[in-house]
């Protein structure tokens, strides 16, 4: 396990996003601390702005690539400190693996310069199927979509 008081891991190579957000009241427990369903909200957050920033929002990754989105099927996050309102912390975003038809993304929250949260994410690259009435199916994930997020 981390050590709260050591630095970030640093993100696998390629594109990462970071945003800073302000702990608001409404993210708080009765404790006073933020209410970890919360920091779920910032991870998905943060893909979005991650697929924005890499060029590809997800209203053109859907009609570009007849995909119904990116569902999440797998979601974890470790809790080394909390954060309470008021607090200023960094959220940042990578894809740490790509396969056939899934990634996983990498968050981390940062607070004052110390990891506080790390996560990750699991989704499936996935569009209609067609032999199920309202189904959905996995689908590969284009060679040029994973180059926008390469080293560069």
């Amino acid at each position: 396990m981390e050590n709260a008081n050591s630095a970030s891991p640093s993100p696998a190579p390629g594109l990462v996003f970071r945003r800073e957000l302000r702990i608001e009241w409404g993210d708080c427990d009765p404790a006073g601390i933020v209410f970890y369903p919360r920091y779920l909200a910032f991870f998905d957050a943060n893909t979005a702005y991650l697929f924005e920033a890499a060029g590809l929002p997800k209203t053109d990754l859907v009609k570009t690539y007849d995909i119904v989105g990116m569902p999440l099927v797998d979601v974890g996050a470790k809790f080394f400190m909390p954060s309470r309102f008021g607090d200023r912390v960094t959220v940042e975003s990578n894809v740490a693996e790509w396969k056939r038809s899934s990634l996983t993304i990498e968050h981390r929250i940062l607070r004052d310069g110390k990891l506080a949260v790390q996560g990750h994410e699991s989704r499936v690259w996935a569009g209609k199927d067609p032999e199920r009435p309202g189904g959905i199916k996995a689908r590969a994930i284009p060679e040029e979509v994973i180059q926008r997020f390469a080293a560069g």
